[in-house]
């Protein structure tokens, strides 16, 4: 396969997004597995190169396929929005919010033409989105509508130091929802579908043969009844319907352990019931490593999974660590998104 282009999307190009994309694609630079490309206004990546001291050149292109010009040269589509009068560093900007929409759009345009591989998200402030005009909550809903998608899944993948060839999927059966919705949004039903679309990502994203655990969602597994029934009622019924159908799932399996378990090899995928179950597990183990994939499209997306970071943008002080594992798994899942396009394209 030739080398992936990879499109880099900086995010709002006043928080630290520039600064960690101009730090990556700096180092990959001159690797023959890979090119990526920085999608943002020129003088934007200008301004994050002179704040970290990078001893690189930008290279303005238009074109896709342009080779890559080797080490020390970062190619940068320009996306033309805000010309050399940029946003103060770190201040909600409706011009910024517009930029980074922009960039968005240019990037999925190019996935779903195939023009690329896949794109890497830095991270936006949604108050600027909302002040450009655009309505929508965030990246995911602006990719779902770009791409014709109605319904995605969150897939954090862990970077695992306790078994290093083993990363670990953790996706959610419930997202951005208070813990009281959450809950009372569990049925055998969502439940299904959630642990099926689940172990199907896992196919799609290289796993041949996934072994996947459901977190239950009481302390101990609810004991037999004493402490919820949702295991009795909800968990275990759809556990038992999957596994009747030939899936390898496992579960519900009590949340204080099963992270523990996955980690340790045992599973490739462990499906969390609510937002925080997930996220507090894999970003204490590793904050810097935990990535986000946007499972559901068509087309092959990660993302850093932390903020725009504004008290410290502009400063060159930016850990880049999750934008660099982000980058590294878009080249990892490069391989498969013929079959992420054929699953997921709406028909």
């Amino acid at each position: 396969m030739t080398a992936p282009v990879l499109a880099m999307t900086v995010g709002d190009p006043v928080g630290i997004g520039p600064e960690i994309t101009a730090t990556v694609l700096a180092e990959f630079s001159g690797r023959d597995d890979q090119h990526g490309v920085a999608v943002a206004d020129l003088a934007v990546m200008t301004r994050a190169v002179d704040v970290l001291g990078l001893d690189v050149e930008l290279r303005p292109i238009t074109d896709w396929s342009t080779p890559s010009a080797g080490q020390g040269v970062i190619d940068v589509f320009d996306i033309g929005v805000l010309g050399d009068d940029l946003p103060d560093w770190g201040v909600v900007d409706a011009r910024a919010g517009q930029a980074a929409v922009t960039a968005i759009e240019v990037a999925t345009k190019a996935a779903m033409d195939r023009e690329i591989a896949g794109i890497v998200t830095g991270p936006i402030n949604k108050e600027a989105v909302w002040k450009s005009g655009s309505a929508h909550l965030g990246h995911t809903e602006m990719l779902g509508e770009l791409t014709g998608v109605t319904k995605q899944d969150t897939m954090f993948v862990v970077e695992n130091t306790k078994v290093p060839e083993h990363k670990l999927q953790i996706f959610f059966a419930t997202r951005h929802m208070s813990l009281r919705k959450a809950i009372d949004a569990l049925t055998v039903d969502t439940q299904v579908d959630s642990i099926e679309r689940a172990h199907r990502a896992l196919q799609l994203y290289g796993v041949a043969s996934p072994r996947l655990a459901v977190a239950a969602l009481n302390p101990h597994g609810g004991e037999n009844g004493a402490f919820g029934d949702e295991e009795i009622e909800i968990l275990s019924p759809a556990v038992e319907r999957v596994v009747d159908s030939g899936l390898e799932v496992a579960g519900p399996i009590p949340a204080d352990s099963v992270f523990h378990q996955g980690l340790s090899g045992r599973f490739d995928g462990i499906l969390s019931q609510y937002h925080d179950q997930g996220h507090i597990a894999s970003k204490t183990f590793d904050f810097d490593g935990t990535i986000s994939v946007t499972v559901g499209l068509p087309i092959l997306r990660t993302s850093v999974d932390h903020g725009t970071a504004f008290d410290i943008a502009g400063q060159g002080i930016a850990d880049a660590g999750t934008m660099r594992s982000a980058y590294t798994a878009a080249i990892g899942y490069a391989p498969f998104v013929d079959g992420i396009r054929a699953e997921y394209l709406p028909k």
